[in-house]
């Protein structure tokens, strides 16, 4: 199987994959309720950014790993 053929095999069934897309929908939207509740209660709001700074450094940790 030549080079063109894997990728375009691969992009086809990439295309037709959806087991990633619930999990990203439920990611979204348990970050909007978050960022939500941190407007509406300002006491939060530093217990909710340390959180995302910890998430934001480990995802960059994670991204660096080969």
């Amino acid at each position: 199987m030549n080079l063109f053929v894997f990728t375009k095999y691969a992009l086809v069934k990439l295309a037709k994959d959806r087991q990633g897309q619930d999990l990203i929908e439920y990611a979204l939207m348990a970050g909007f309720v978050t960022l939500a509740a941190g407007a509406i209660m300002p006491g939060v709001a530093t217990s909710i950014s340390t959180i995302f700074s910890s998430v934001a450094s480990v995802m960059t940790a994670a991204s660096t790993q080969s």
